[in-house]
């Protein structure tokens, strides 16, 4: 009886467990928590990971112009953009909340990547493809004052120096993609 009623509540609770993830994500993308609201788990961290890869999968069926190979330039400048944190994270002395951070930076991500996606797709038929194109970049630009707020919070400075980190890093994942993408 008791490995019954474990196995009715087991899912039940990951899936709740994978409501209040997304509510959390939606509150830090929204500035109104930090990443040291989602709790230190490896599980959370991959559950944020597939949920990103979710979106990329997302993107590569749903955009026409984006193709396998840019998947994988995405991939690799998302692995980039982690490293650099995982850089900035240990040397100010905040090496331990690593999986939270990339956590909050991923899971982020991954709802701002779906909102990108269904900004353009549903306002591309209506207001044309160069408006729509400028709506997701303004939406993209947002996820630079997002990751600093989380990097922010995660090594405990001020939020502008960390839209600073945010920037410079958002930089160097452009130039790595820009790279990556240039014609010979």
């Amino acid at each position: 009886m008791r490995s019954l009623t474990l196995r009715y509540w087991t899912p039940l609770l990951e899936r709740l467990t994978l409501l209040a993830l997304i509510r959390t994500l939606v509150d830090i993308t929204l500035l109104r928590k930090g990443p040291e609201e989602i709790p230190y788990s490896w599980m959370l961290l991959h559950m944020c990971i597939l949920l990103w890869m979710l979106a990329l999968m997302a993107t590569a069926a749903l955009i026409t112009n984006f193709d396998a190979t840019d998947a994988w330039i995405s991939l690799a400048s998302a692995i980039v953009g982690a490293i650099c944190y995982v850089i900035v994270l240990t040397a100010m002395g905040h090496g331990g909340r690593a999986v939270q951070t990339l956590a909050a930076l991923i899971g982020c991500g991954a709802l701002i990547s779906f909102t990108m996606l269904a900004e353009i797709v549903l306002f591309t038929p209506f207001l044309g493809r160069d408006i729509a194109s400028l709506m997701a970049f303004i939406v993209l630009v947002w996820s630079v004052p997002v990751k600093g707020h989380i990097i922010a919070r995660a090594i405990n400075w001020h939020w502008y120096a960390g839209i600073v980190i945010a920037f410079s890093i958002f930089i160097l994942q452009l130039a790595f993609t820009q790279s990556m993408t240039a014609e010979p």
